[in-house]
């Protein structure tokens, strides 16, 4: 008997499920966050813009682009999945009544 090789084509596998989304450093919901914040400072111009002038709308758009991005990083520095930590000692008097 001849023995019959049969050869499967090889397709590389992507591996990197199991990582949080990133684009341009930033992580997972701080993409959105950084959308919304492109599109407040920009939305944000064209409207003071029409109603108080050029000067007050670039300074409402630079005002709410630096807090975002500044609000963005802080918050990204302390993790992606970060949770309110209780600092100190509890007591707890009475778990359950006898």
């Amino acid at each position: 008997m001849a023995q019959e090789t049969k050869s499967y084509t090889d397709y590389p596998m992507f591996k990197g499920l199991q990582r949080p989304l990133e684009f341009m450093g930033l992580q997972g919901r701080y993409i959105t966050w950084a959308a919304i914040t492109a599109a407040v400072g920009i939305l944000g111009f064209m409207l003071v813009y029409v109603f108080a002038g050029f000067i007050i709308g670039l300074a409402f758009a630079v005002i709410s682009i630096s807090s975002g991005v500044g609000l963005i990083l802080v918050k990204q520095r302390r993790g992606l999945h970060s949770k309110k930590a209780d600092k100190g000692i509890f007591i707890y008097a009475t778990l359950t009544k006898l």
